[in-house]
């Protein structure tokens, strides 16, 4: 379960790359913290387009300079910088950098759904997460590829895998228990939805796409019919 807490530094998927917000704290400390993230994530992040909330901060040209050679040293692009202060908006448009990001549309229903989605943010993985690699959201994931043994993936949200499901995956990990996994072969070590651990039966039938879900308290898998 996640706990409730206050981030120096907090990521969110957006229509054009990730958007940063900085919480409260002095810009030196701000700017390591958010550079640590991306060095531990560094994997996941590569080739990433970053817009970076900065609040009220007045930031120098300087130091937005130097923020985004660094990010840029760790394959890193900071295209946008978002402020409530003029002159770091100035700042930003004399660097190059945009200072507006695109505002989703809301989602639109294009097929009848038993689960309710809690917002539309979500992370997008094309990839296969190997041993070792983790992906956290409290929004929805969904992977491009397989989850591998020792990999995790933890959501607040949904969880798809559009590939085989051999790793560890907890979905509604902030107790939301209408929450689902889908993947084409569902085969994980743990699952989980919500506080519900499910018990992972042994395999004997070929592997086919399945949905897991939360029913009258316990985690069942059935299969995954798009048309239900």
């Amino acid at each position: 379960m996640f706990t409730e807490q206050k981030p120096i530094v907090s990521m969110k998927g957006v229509r054009d790359g990730l958007l940063v917000t900085l919480g409260e704290g002095e810009w030196p400390d701000i700017q390591e913290a958010l550079l640590n993230e991306v060095k531990e994530k560094r994997d996941f992040l590569k080739g990433a387009r970053l817009a970076l909330d900065v609040g009220n901060r007045v930031i120098c040209a300087a130091d937005m300079g130097t923020l985004r050679d660094r990010l840029s040293d760790l394959e890193v692009n900071l295209w946008a910088v978002l402020s409530s202060s003029t002159a770091t908006e100035q700042t930003a448009q004399t660097l190059g950098l945009a200072t507006r990001i695109t505002t989703p549309r809301p989602e639109r229903t294009v097929r009848p759904m038993d689960t309710h989605l809690e917002g539309e943010n979500a992370i997008f993985v094309q990839r296969t997460l190997r041993s070792g690699f983790k992906v956290e959201t409290r929004g929805h994931v969904v992977v491009l590829g397989d989850v591998n043994p020792g990999a995790e993936v933890i959501a607040g949200g949904n969880v798809i895998v559009w590939g085989r499901l051999r790793g560890m995956v907890h979905a509604g990990a902030e107790g939301d228990e209408s929450a689902v996994v889908c993947a084409l072969d569902l085969n994980p070590t743990q699952l989980r939805i919500a506080g519900l651990v499910a018990v992972s039966p042994q395999k004997t039938r070929k592997p086919r796409p399945e949905v897991a879900r939360v029913h009258e308290g316990q985690v069942i898998a059935e299969a995954w019919n798009i048309k239900d």
